[in-house]
């Protein structure tokens, strides 16, 4: 097991994981009662970073707002900024050139 990781795992390659963590941000809110005093109160909202496939940019979307299948690394992200649309038509073409690939190729798969 130890010769498979040293032969394939680089320890000077940055990280290149696309879910990065999870944290808790706890936000303060006030509220006024019925007797007109103001009183605070706390709301704990989950949060994810992720690393855009597209222009590799940290960013930061709520749990709530994101598929839990989709909370890991084998599914891409892709950030704001970024059109979501455009990013999965370029891959989905990489994609197709590499299954059109007859099984006697000589082409390597990391080129294309």
């Amino acid at each position: 097991m130890n010769i498979f990781i040293c032969n394939f795992y680089k320890l000077n390659v940055v990280n290149t994981y696309m879910f990065i963590n999870e944290s808790v941000e706890k936000k303060l809110y006030y509220r006024k009662s019925k007797l007109g005093n103001e009183h605070q109160y706390f709301r704990n909202t989950r949060v994810l970073t992720l690393r855009c496939d597209n222009c590799n940019i940290i960013f930061q979307r709520q749990r709530k707002d994101m598929d839990p299948n989709r909370i890991n690394n084998n599914v891409f992200h892709v950030c704001g900024d970024c059109d979501a649309k455009r990013f999965a038509q370029k891959k989905g073409q990489q994609w197709k050139n590499i299954w059109s690939l007859p099984a006697s190729s000589d082409l390597d798969i990391s080129k294309l």
